[in-house]
């Protein structure tokens, strides 16, 4: 499917705002302010049912008391998405729910100026876009990480409790090791279909010899579940005394290797964003894959970080997908 149009009412600083989109690339012109990436926003919210950098609450326009946005596709189909200032709802065709079901939602490739950035900064950083994008190629994967947070929340809550008895945190431990073992299985296989393009994809953009691909060191190499309830307890009274989890899934590390040193630290800034593209390519060839749909493009102010032959094989390698660009000055695609 197609997007035929989108449509904003009291989102962040937009009164009202409507775009048709071509079936092609649509360019969204604009100084910086002027709230070209809420529009992405908003398709995001209403292709993958919630934002990529905000709560509600934040997107709400200041001084109004609730925002609506409207999403049509080519086939005449609408999502819509009404928030009250307390929950949201969103409208498809079949139902009214406060979640976007897992057939409502649509494929999108999101590339942010952040994410030219991604192969320096904190671990969190990685494993936090990772997560999103395989929740993009594996709706379970998204499922389970959900539940897997949820319990991590619970046990954290309770190892902030003085009067902690040991036993109140048995259940929690087997959620997360049930579901940090499954995390840590869909992670693992996923960084390694990845691996399988990454680097061939990088020679087809860099033109040159240097190895890239990605690592991943998780806490439990094997997938166990009972060494993963081990650990939970033989980090019981560290834990205990910091307040938080210290073991499990949330703590693996996903890192770029370039030249089989971390890209973080040898790689240039035009060798990083070669890296980058080659990502971006190779998610959009998976989501084809494992989903028989041609993902939508979102890019966000990225043609200004590139140069001239990085631009042009943006354009040429996503030239047969819907593709919706900011930029504060025109550009040639």
């Amino acid at each position: 499917m197609l997007i035929k149009s989108i449509s904003l009412i009291n989102f962040r600083n937009h009164n009202s705002y409507h775009l048709e989109c071509k079936p092609d690339t649509t360019l969204i012109l604009g100084e910086n302010g002027c709230g070209k990436t809420s529009v992405l926003e908003a398709i995001y919210i209403l292709t993958r049912g919630k934002s990529f950098r905000a709560t509600d609450q934040d997107i709400l326009k200041r001084g109004s008391d609730f925002y609506r946005i409207e999403l049509e596709y080519d086939n005449g189909e609408k999502i819509i998405a009404t928030y009250d200032g307390d929950k949201k709802t969103f409208k498809t065709p079949d139902k009214k729910s406060t979640r976007l079901s897992t057939k409502n939602k649509y494929p999108i490739i999101l590339f942010l100026p952040s994410d030219l950035n991604l192969t320096s900064g904190p671990p969190s950083r990685r494993r936090d876009y990772f997560d999103r994008i395989f929740s993009d190629f594996n709706n379970d994967y998204a499922s389970v990480l959900n539940k897997y947070n949820k319990a991590l929340r619970q046990r954290n809550e309770l190892l902030k409790s003085d009067n902690l008895d040991r036993s109140a945190l048995f259940p929690w431990d087997l959620l997360l090791a049930d579901y940090g073992s499954e995390l840590i299985k869909y992670r693992t296989d996923y960084i390694s279909e990845i691996n399988q393009t990454l680097n061939q994809t990088y020679h087809s953009i860099a033109e040159n010899n240097d190895r890239i691909n990605l690592s991943y060191i998780t806490t439990i190499p094997k997938i166990n579940k009972d060494i993963f309830l081990k650990k939970l307890d033989q980090n019981y009274e560290k834990d205990h005394i910091l307040g938080y989890t210290t073991f499990g899934a949330q703590r693996d590390t996903m890192d770029f290797i370039f030249n089989q040193k971390p890209a973080a630290n040898s790689a240039s800034r035009g060798e990083t964003r070669s890296i980058i593209l080659a990502l971006k390519f190779v998610e959009a060839n998976i989501i084809i894959d494992k989903l028989g749909k041609k993902p939508i493009i979102l890019l966000d102010d990225v043609f200004s970080e590139l140069d001239d032959t990085r631009r042009r094989c943006l354009v040429d390698n996503f030239k047969n997908h819907q593709v919706i660009i900011t930029s504060v000055e025109d550009v040639e695609y």
